[in-house]
């Protein structure tokens, strides 16, 4: 196990850049010409972005990026 210690401003960044690549990965995992194995893959790393996420911010604030919500609004 790794620990890391942020300042405010380096939190924020990182938050905001892992809320980029969730949107990125999102996009594409919409995109119908992406074969299966290439969607499972993609979701797998989606996973690990949220996961990563779910640690820096508070639970309120993970709901609108929880895979399985976004795609009952879709």
């Amino acid at each position: 196990m790794f620990g890391l210690m942020l300042k405010d401003k380096e939190a924020a960044e990182m938050v905001y850049l892992l809320k980029k690549e969730m949107d990125e990965v999102y996009k594409d995992l919409q995109d119908r010409t992406v074969e299966d194995c290439v969607k499972r893959a993609m979701e797998e790393k989606y996973n690990l972005l949220f996961a990563l996420y779910c640690r820096m911010v508070p639970p309120a604030e993970r709901l609108p990026y929880h895979l399985s919500v976004i795609n009952k609004k879709n």
